[in-house]
């Protein structure tokens, strides 16, 4: 029996390391994709309730979208008006929608938490609702897809390995014929 050359070896060996998970696995061992992660750092967002109204708010910049809904069937409020107080400085809101609402910072947030106070006022209902917001810098402005970079990475190690392989057995072959022929002469 002739044992694999070590070319041979290493080119199994890497093919068998770089073949997907689901190649080798038999009936039934799949477990799917995995879960996307996530693309870069989360936007910062608040949440207000109260027995009346829960208000979510989300930070984009300085873009402030608002969502206001009933506690009761988180059905949108009809009709509401709404102010907004950000550490201490009041937002100017516009109404988008039933329950949407949406206002422009004058400034960026600093960086931290901040108290966030809403005054709701929808038909007889009245309140007023409290929460922080927690606004940090971004830690990475674009993460780098690494799944691919590693792919590029792998393949590159490959391409190189294979050609390494190839340049050796075309070497050992002329070694070979060249004896040969040396020694049948």
């Amino acid at each position: 029996m002739q044992l694999l050359s070590l070319p041979s070896a290493l080119a199994l060996a890497l093919v068998l390391g770089l073949a997907p998970s689901w190649a080798l696995a038999g009936d039934g061992h799949d477990h799917g994709e995995a879960p996307a992660a996530a693309a870069g750092p989360a936007i910062p967002r608040f949440a207000a309730t109260s027995d009346l109204f829960e208000l979510v708010g989300v930070l984009d910049g300085q873009k402030l979208a608002l969502y206001l809904d009933h506690a009761g069937d988180n059905s949108p409020v009809k009709e509401a008006q709404l102010e907004i107080d950000i550490a201490g400085t009041r937002v100017p809101v516009t109404r988008v929608a039933d329950g949407e609402f949406q206002a422009a910072l004058t400034a960026p947030l600093a960086e931290g938490v901040s108290p966030v106070t809403a005054t709701v006022v929808a038909g007889n209902d009245t309140d007023l609702l409290a929460g922080e917001i927690d606004v940090h810098a971004a830690a990475q402005a674009h993460a780098e897809p690494t799944g691919r970079r590693n792919a590029l990475v792998a393949g590159a190690v490959a391409a190189v390995l294979a050609a390494l392989a190839l340049a050796w057995g075309l070497r050992r072959g002329r070694a070979a014929r060249a004896q040969r022929l040396g020694g049948a002469a």
